[in-house]
């Protein structure tokens, strides 16, 4: 299904030149350079190409002949464009010196072989130039030191193309697409049922996958033996045809690394996650920015504006709001979850759907993290109504780089599929919890989407302040936040509350924590106003009234419940102002 999704796109972004799709046999690299040669093969120049972006020169995307250069210990020259290795022999390295010049020496071979079928005047320059260059050359060109390592291609003094533009030479590359390798025998491609050659190797090469190779990556590939079936190895054992390879890899490429990739990307821990769907849609536009937060951030025009407000709508609403937008709500969309693994690619989710379906599961899936916000809208730092998936995950560790692997994609396969929250999800946010003392807007929110999700939930759980709750663990939680607010106000501006000091041994064996700070409140409670005193104090007794038996443990669950009660109660005792009942006994 998804190889199958991905050959399917490449006729829609073909269709879009935005997309600078490459066409079967072409590839598109970074080019920094220029060989400019005359028309007898004498070098003129090594021109720059590179483009200025911002403070830095970056190389020029171009079209080229053939794939990237495949991975290996063998020497495999490109064809009219290549590296300073392949082109000049040259290289920092005084150890590989002897294997450039062996490299300098492929390169030549492998065009003059075919100088006399293309019959070409500028690629006979090429061949000419080739035939006369000497590696040690290299040393009097001190432009080049400012290149760098980049690929180059070809060109003819005078002319404004390139040698692997013209029309001989296309035409020849073209006829060589069709030929078939020695000793191949057609088999039946698995994503299109026809009979045709299959590729060995699926090119061109992954690319923009954080943390896999920079040379690219690969979806499909068997390199071990224990991998191979049938004596068949390579990519043998799942034979694709060369053609239905390069389209899916070269649709895959577009949208993880091409010009439009911004369209169809997002990042969600260690997980590139990239989706499209089956035909242009204005929706398609909106989502990387829906997914990383930024959805109203990117309005920019009256127009676009609208287009935001109606993608808020539909999640609150329901993709059935897409309609305002121009789109069918029935329109199929993909998305797939990539993370780096070596030279190959692993998949952590597929899932392919409907934009309806999707914005629907989107829906029940705030409805769930719903929760009274701790800053409302209009303050300094208002908590987002609609938190992305990434703001969460950033819950669940002090850093970054301390995110479980797989909890991203657990975690998004929970959202679009409908399905419970993972509890590695809940468990890393207790743990936050216990080791920063911190209950903030986001954690009692994932808590609550949690146990809402929770096959073994008990009752609903409330979004505010539910004061008729009885759940143990619940008002154990409210009571904590009483207490903390009691001494709070008793020593206004202490360093360390019962918070900070408490909070971990009290969520879970509140049995031996709660009755020494209770006996603590009562010092704390003398101290306050006595219209305060009393007010507060018909607050701790209506909370404990709910609580006939102090537990000597609390489970997970029940910790979240802890947590979700003390957020509640935090959240009303700095909400509400408390009655004065005066001074009089």
């Amino acid at each position: 299904m998804i190889l199958q999704s991905l050959y399917q796109l490449y006729d829609r972004l073909a269709d879009d030149p935005g997309y600078e799709i490459a066409p079967p046999g072409y590839s598109t690299q970074k080019i920094a350079f220029v060989v400019v040669l005359h028309p007898d093969g004498r070098l003129h120049e090594i021109q720059d190409l590179r483009e200025e972006k911002g403070k830095r020169r970056v190389p020029r995307q171009m079209l080229v002949p053939g794939q990237s250069k495949p991975s290996g210990s063998g020497l495999n020259p490109c064809f009219l464009w290549d590296n300073p290795f392949y082109i000049f022999g040259f290289t920092d390295d005084e150890d590989k010196g002897e294997r450039a010049i062996k490299a300098c020496q492929a390169f030549r071979d492998r065009h003059l072989a075919v100088e006399k079928e293309i019959d070409d005047p500028a690629f006979s320059a090429v061949c000419r130039f080739l035939e006369s260059w000497d590696p040690a050359q290299i040393k009097a060109h001190s432009e080049f030191s400012e290149i760098g390592t980049g690929f180059g291609v070809f060109q003819i003094i005078g002319e404004t193309g390139y040698v692997h533009e013209r029309p001989r030479v296309r035409d020849w590359w073209a006829a060589q697409q069709g030929v078939p390798p020695e000793g191949g025998h057609p088999t039946m491609c698995l994503i299109t049922g026809e009979r045709a050659m299959a590729a060995r190797t699926h090119e061109p090469k992954l690319k923009g996958v954080p943390g896999a190779q920079s040379s690219g990556a690969t979806l499909v590939s068997f390199n071990c033996d224990a991998f191979t079936s049938y004596g068949k190895d390579q990519s043998l054992n799942s034979p694709v045809s060369e053609q239905a390879a390069f389209r899916y890899c070269t649709a895959l490429n577009a949208i993880l690394s091409g010009p439009r990739s911004d369209r169809h990307r997002f990042s969600l821990g260690d997980t590139t996650v990239v989706f499209w769907t089956d035909k242009p849609t204005t929706t398609e536009i909106w989502l990387a920015d829906l997914f990383g937060g930024t959805l109203e951030e990117g309005a920019q025009d009256e127009g676009a504006l609208e287009q935001t407000h109606i993608l808020l709508e539909a999640l609150r609403k329901g993709g059935g709001e897409l309609r305002l937008l121009g789109d069918d709500p029935d329109t199929p969309v993909h998305l797939l979850g990539l993370a780096p693994n070596a030279a190959r690619l692993a998949v952590r989710f597929w899932h392919t759907g409907t934009l309806r379906a999707l914005f629907d599961r989107l829906k029940a899936h705030h409805d769930a993290l719903r929760m009274v916000r701790q800053f409302e809208a209009g303050s300094k730092r208002p908590d987002p109504e609609f938190p992305p998936l990434w703001m969460l995950l950033r819950e669940t560790a002090r850093e970054n780089k301390d995110i479980p692997p797989l909890l991203g994609g657990a975690l998004l396969r929970a959202v679009i599929g409908g399905g419970a929250y993972p509890e590695a999800l809940a468990a890393a946010v207790i743990r936050r919890i216990r080791a920063d003392h911190t209950v903030n807007y986001l954690r009692a929110a994932i808590l609550k989407s949690w146990l809402t999700r929770n096959p073994n939930r008990q009752g609903e759980i409330p979004v505010s302040l539910d004061t008729q709750r009885n759940d143990p663990a619940y008002r154990l939680g409210r009571l904590f936040a009483v207490l903390e607010k009691t001494q709070e106000d008793a020593q206004p501006g202490i360093n360390a509350t019962i918070r900070d000091r408490f909070y971990s041994a009290a969520s879970a064996t509140p049995a031996v924590v709660f009755p020494r700070i209770l006996g603590t409140y009562q010092h704390h409670l003398a101290k306050l106003p006595i219209g305060q005193k009393i007010t507060r104090e018909k607050l701790v007794q209506e909370i404990m009234v709910g609580i006939d038996v102090m537990p000597s443990h609390l489970s997970l669950q029940d910790q979240a419940q802890f947590a979700i009660g003390y957020y509640h109660q935090r959240k009303a005792l700095f909400t509400k102002t408390e009655p004065e009942t005066g001074n009089q006994e």
